[in-house]
C-alpha cells in the first residue's frame, strides 16, 4: 500500500514552486542554484530533492502549472457559452487577472522554457498552441469573415502581444491596475484608439 502524503505536502510543494519561480524570473534559470531555492523556501536541500528530482524538474513544473492554468481559464470561459463578443472580452479580462497573480510564473514560461529538454518543451508548447487556437476561435466567432481571410490567428497574436509582456513594465504599485489594463486592452482591441474610455479610478474603501 503506498504511503499517504502528509497534509502539508502540497502546501510545501507549492511554496517551493513559488520561490523557485521568483528566483528564476529575477535572476534566470541558469544563474539560480538549488541551494538558493532551498534557502528561499527555508528548507534543507535534501528536503528540496524529496519534492523535485532536480532543477529541470522544478522548471518543468512551474511552466506546466502556468500553461495549464491558462488552458483551464479558456475552458471555463468557453463552458459559459456566452455571446461571441462577451466571450472574447471575458477571456481578455481573465487572462490579464491571471497574469497579475502569476507574474513570475509567466516570465519563466516566456523566457526560461528554452532550458527544458526538447520533448518536455514541445509538450508544453503544444498546450500553449491549444490556448492560442481557442482564442483565435473566439475571435473568429466575433468576426467570421476574419477566419475566411485567415486573419484571425495573426490578430490573436497581436492581442497576446498586448497582454503577454505586461510583466516587463506594469508595476503593482503603479497608477494602472491589472483590472484597468484589462478594460483598456478590451477597448483598444474591439474599437481601436477611438474606443478607449477614460475611466475614473475606483474609490478606495
Amino acid at each position: 500500500m503506498p504511503r499517504k502524503r502528509a497534509p502539508t505536502f502540497e502546501a510545501q510543494r507549492d511554496d517551493i514552486l513559488a520561490a523557485a519561480a521568483r528566483l528564476f524570473a529575477e535572476q534566470g534559470f541558469s544563474a539560480t542554484s538549488m541551494n538558493q531555492v532551498a534557502e528561499a523556501c527555508g528548507v534543507a536541500k535534501p528536503t528540496l530533492y524529496h519534492y523535485f528530482q532536480d532543477k529541470q524538474a522544478l522548471l518543468a513544473q512551474i511552466c506546466d502549472g502556468h500553461v495549464h492554468l491558462l488552458l483551464k481559464l479558456v475552458e471555463e470561459v468557453k463552458a459559459q457559452q456566452l455571446p461571441p463578443a462577451e466571450q472574447l472580452g471575458l477571456l481578455i479580462r481573465r487572462f490579464t487577472r491571471a497574469y497579475a497573480g502569476a507574474q513570475a510564473q509567466h516570465r519563466v514560461l516566456t523566457s526560461e522554457i528554452k532550458f527544458l529538454g526538447d520533448a518536455e518543451r514541445e509538450r508544453l508548447l503544444d498546450v500553449e498552441r491549444r490556448v492560442v487556437s481557442e482564442f483565435a476561435t473566439a475571435l473568429a466567432l466575433v468576426r467570421p469573415e476574419l477566419c475566411d481571410a485567415r486573419l484571425h490567428k495573426p490578430l490573436t497574436m497581436l492581442l497576446f502581444g498586448m497582454i503577454n509582456w505586461t510583466f516587463t513594465w506594469l508595476r503593482p504599485d503603479g497608477d494602472l491596475s491589472h483590472e484597468a489594463l484589462a478594460a483598456l486592452v478590451s477597448d483598444l482591441f474591439f474599437g481601436g484608439i477611438g474606443a478607449v474610455q477614460v475611466r475614473q479610478p475606483a474609490a478606495v474603501q
